[in-house]
C-alpha cells in the first residue's frame, strides 16, 4: 500500500467517523476509478453509517461519496455543481476536446479532485464540480485554447446532460466479461485479458481481475485506454445456443 492510498483510507474512515459521530452530512472530494475501489475496500471497516456514490449524472466516471446523516433522505442534494461552457462566438470556435477543457481548468489552479466528468457536447461542455469553487471557476473560465468561451452555472432540472453512445450487438457464448469486452471493442479475448489482469478494468466503479465474470443489465464498464461502456443485457439465443447481447459504448 502506498502512502497516497494510506492517506485517502484515513481520510475516508475520518469522514464517516466525523458523520456517525455528530450526525451531520460529510463527503469526500471525486474520487477516481482507483480510488473508488479503494473505497469499496473499506466498506466493511466503515461505522454504522449510510452512504451513496454519486457523479451528479448517469453514468458519471469521477464520484464523491456521501456519509449521510439519520435524518437525511438517500435523495439529498450533493455538493455537487454543474457548469455549462459555450463558445462567445461560436462560428469562430474551435473544435475543443476533454483534454483542453481540463487543461484550461488546471491552468486555473484547480486541483483535479474538485473536478468530476468533463461532458463535451456540439455546443461545449459540462463541468461537474464540487460546490465550493462552481463560483470561481464561472467567474474565472473565460478561455479554452484560443477560444473566448462563457461559463454559467445550470440546474440538473434545467440541462440534458447525455454522452453519445453507439449501439453495439452481437453473439456470444456467455455473457462473461473477457467475451463482452471483446464483442464491444472488436477485439480478441486473448487481447482482452491483458487488460483485465492489469488491473485496467472497473465495473461500477470496482476493480474487477476475473475474465469469467458475468456482466448484470445496466452495470457501468470502463477500460482504461479504452473507454467504457453500458452493458444493456442478453437479448435472445440462436439456434446454434449462442446469446445475443448489446451494449451502449460512449464516445
Amino acid at each position: 500500500m502506498n502512502r497516497e492510498e494510506q492517506l485517502l483510507k484515513k481520510r475516508i474512515l475520518d469522514l464517516a467517523n466525523l458523520c456517525c459521530r455528530r450526525d451531520i452530512p460529510s463527503y469526500t472530494d471525486f474520487l477516481n476509478l482507483n480510488e473508488q475501489t479503494v473505497f469499496h475496500s473499506l466498506e466493511r471497516s466503515l461505522p454504522p453509517v449510510r452512504f451513496m456514490l454519486t457523479g451528479g449524472y448517469e453514468p458519471a466516471e469521477r464520484k464523491i461519496v456521501c456519509f449521510l446523516p439519520s435524518y437525511e433522505e438517500e435523495t439529498m442534494e450533493p455538493p455537487i455543481r454543474i457548469l455549462e461552457v459555450k463558445p462567445v462566438s461560436p462560428r469562430f470556435a474551435e473544435a475543443l476536446t476533454h483534454r483542453d477543457y481540463l487543461g484550461a481548468l488546471m491552468n486555473l489552479g484547480i486541483e483535479r479532485s474538485i473536478l468530476g466528468d468533463i461532458v463535451i457536447n456540439e455546443d461545449g461542455c459540462f463541468i461537474f464540480c464540487l460546490d465550493r469553487m462552481a463560483e470561481y471557476i464561472s467567474n474565472e473560465l473565460r478561455q479554452v485554447r484560443h477560444t473566448a468561451v462563457f461559463c454559467q452555472r445550470v440546474s440538473a432540472l434545467s440541462c440534458q446532460v447525455e454522452q453519445k453512445y453507439e449501439e453495439v450487438r452481437g453473439s456470444i457464448a456467455s455473457p462473461r466479461l473477457d467475451s463482452v469486452l471483446a464483442m464491444v471493442y472488436h477485439s480478441s479475448r486473448t487481447k482482452i485479458i491483458p487488460y483485465i489482469q492489469g488491473e485496467k478494468v472497473f465495473i461500477d466503479g470496482r476493480l474487477v481481475t476475473s475474465p469469467s465474470l458475468l456482466l448484470k443489465g445496466g452495470e457501468i464498464v470502463s477500460v482504461r485506454g479504452m473507454g467504457k461502456f453500458q452493458f444493456t443485457g442478453t437479448e435472445n439465443e440462436t439456434k446454434k445456443g449462442r446469446i445475443f447481447v448489446s451494449a451502449r459504448k460512449y464516445c
